[in-house]
């Protein structure tokens, strides 16, 4: 038999071909990996665990520099690296806030922060975090009319849904925004456009995590609950995998334990809930392959005779 065609090698060849497919390309070499971690490093924040790379299949995300150990502590972000509501309300754009009637939502507050840091550019002092994020997403709400047309009707009807509800936030908010107009040298009607509202209401939505935070009365009453974790959502979701993730009181970190052991330099993921695709989609902008957790809607009236049981 020659060398190399026996089954021993093609078992080999297997193992290897499954392993280089799961293995990323790193990317903490990059200018903009390179200002982040800086940026991080200057708030504390140190990672022993994980870096930037590419992966086949799911794009960026963070792959383990070792193996990563059930139960062990994978990310661990400081409290002043994370956004939050507290983060908008000490910044100049706070007392506009803070005064303003009717209560904005929070929602609405961490998106006019991300429109007014994006806009200032160099003097953002969030400019690292800003330069990782998209630049476009995915969202039904993004999708042209004509495509969304060509989704499947129940899917259609909540990507509709979706869009309505990103223009109603805009209209809504044209006053509060001609409000601001004395911090800026610009029109604010060009910083603060719909297109730049969307942004960064997909950046909130798409990329947040969960973490109670204490009620504001300069806010509304809708819970305030979507913070951005810097280099923490570069995480991407498997509904194959279990993590803890919550707000440490005593460390004042938010920190992701992981319940799946992860080989080394793989991808790290998160589960980001039991999930079906269409959820995924109209709130992530992805679908999963191989999702335990996929069903099939279907629209009322459908059927048009009832099954009897």
């Amino acid at each position: 038999m020659k060398k190399g065609r026996g089954r021993t090698s093609r078992i080999r060849r297997r193992k290897l071909s499954r392993s280089s497919e799961s293995r990323g390309v790193n990317e903490s070499c990059k200018p903009e990996f390179i200002e982040l971690k800086k940026w991080l490093k200057d708030r504390k924040f140190k990672d022993p665990n994980l870096i930037p790379a590419r992966f086949p299949g799911t794009g960026r995300g963070l792959m383990s520099k070792t193996s990563l150990r059930e139960g062990q502590m994978i990310i661990s972000l400081p409290e002043n690296c994370l956004l939050t509501t507290d983060t908008v309300i000490r910044s100049y754009v706070g007392a506009h806030i803070a005064k303003w009637q009717p209560p904005l939502s929070p929602l609405l507050a961490l998106c006019t922060f991300l429109v007014a840091e994006k806009h200032a550019g160099t003097r953002s002092s969030w400019k690292p975090y800003l330069d990782i994020l998209p630049k476009a997403y995915t969202l039904p709400v993004c999708l042209e009319p004509e495509v969304v047309d060509l989704l499947p009707k129940p899917l259609k009807a909540k990507a509709r849904e979706q869009r309505t509800c990103v223009q109603e936030l805009f209209t809504s908010s044209r006053d509060f925004f001609s409000s601001l107009q004395p911090l800026f040298s610009e029109a604010v009607e060009s910083i603060f456009s719909y297109s730049a509202l969307l942004w960064a209401w997909c950046t909130v939505n798409t990329r947040s995590v969960y973490m109670k935070l204490q009620r504001r009365q300069c806010f509304s009453a809708e819970p305030d609950t979507s913070v951005l974790a810097p280099y923490l959502d570069l995480l991407n979701h498997s509904p194959n995998v279990q993590v803890k993730a919550a707000f440490n009181e005593d460390t004042r970190c938010y920190e992701i334990r992981t319940a799946s052991s992860c080989r080394r330099h793989e991808e790290a993921f998160i589960c980001y809930g039991p999930h079906d695709n269409q959820r995924l989609l109209l709130e992530y902008g992805f679908l999963a392959t191989r999702n335990p957790h996929a069903c099939v809607y279907v629209s009322e009236g459908h059927f048009d005779e009832k099954i009897e049981g």
